[in-house]
């Protein structure tokens, strides 16, 4: 199999052929969408029969978390949460990014940056966000600049790491290879380190994005209750549980509409990959 048509390893695609050969054939031709309708109409009846199970007091069907939000969106309280959240949430997110993928690139190519900074970035990685929280709010104070705070530290990390270890799990054949042909080092990270690690930094920025969203949540309610963490914290407290409801789905929603484009992004990332490797 030449490269140009290997788009995975030999073991995923004889598992993908696998799985497929075990599916009837009706099922093997529904579209993915579909599949997802399914699973979407399967949790809502999850939903409701856990609602009546437990008592609507505890957890709303449904039908009355659907009523909630077009009340919370009639009255702007939604949309306006929604909006002071995810501009917290984009600004952490985005210094973040800008901040690890750089770094992450520089410690993966040059070698003894990388070595020298490992151990202080796997200690700060293992240390929880939570404990900085007090000394962010006494330097920063409870506002915008203290919730970017907190996202940037949840964020960081993870891209800076994958991003690292994308670079290092770079074709060292590949980089022999351009090496003995005369190549130079910033020759060979551009044509080989860089697209071979495009999927890692693609995965640090879904992971960034998962760790962000949560701490957004933390960080609204550790300082100025504001947002969709203080909506969750007041609606949480007054037992309005239609209205709670609303407001974690109103999560789920962004971080499912945050992994998507992460992954068209990844889809376009691979074509250039590809284009490298036709041109190298």
């Amino acid at each position: 199999m030449n490269r140009e048509a290997k788009t995975m390893p030999d073991g995923a695609t004889r598992q993908s052929s696998a799985a497929r050969a075990l599916l009837p054939a009706g099922l093997k031709a529904a579209p993915v969408w579909l599949w997802r309708l399914v699973v979407l109409a399967a949790l809502l009846l999850l939903w409701w029969a856990v609602a009546v199970f437990v008592g609507r007091n505890f957890v709303p069907t449904p039908q009355a978390t659907a009523l909630a939000a077009l009340r919370l969106i009639e009255n702007g309280t939604l949309p306006n949460a929604t909006a002071q959240s995810l501009a917290v949430f984009f600004t952490g997110y985005g210094l973040a990014a800008a901040v690890a993928i750089p770094l992450g690139l520089l410690m993966g190519g040059f070698r003894p940056l990388g070595a020298t900074l490992d151990v202080f970035v796997n200690a700060l990685a293992a240390t929880p966000r939570v404990a900085f929280i007090p000394l962010i709010i006494v330097f920063l104070g409870l506002g915008f600049e203290a919730k970017v705070t907190i996202i940037f530290l949840g964020a960081v990390m993870p891209i800076l790491i994958n991003t690292y270890t994308g670079v290092l799990s770079s074709d060292g054949e590949l980089v022999e290879m351009a090496r003995s042909t005369g190549a130079g080092d910033l020759a060979i990270f551009r044509k080989i380190m860089l697209p071979g690690s495009l999927r890692s930094i693609v995965a640090g920025l879904r992971l960034g994005a998962g760790i962000g969203l949560i701490s957004t949540v933390v960080a609204e309610l550790y300082t100025s209750v504001r947002g969709l963490g203080g909506l969750l914290a007041t609606y949480g407290n007054t037992f309005q549980m239609d209205n709670y409801f609303v407001v974690v789905l109103a999560f789920a929603a962004i971080g499912a509409l945050v992994t998507q484009g992460l992954r068209m992004a990844e889809s376009r990332m691979d074509r250039w990959q590809y284009q490298e490797e036709r041109a190298s």
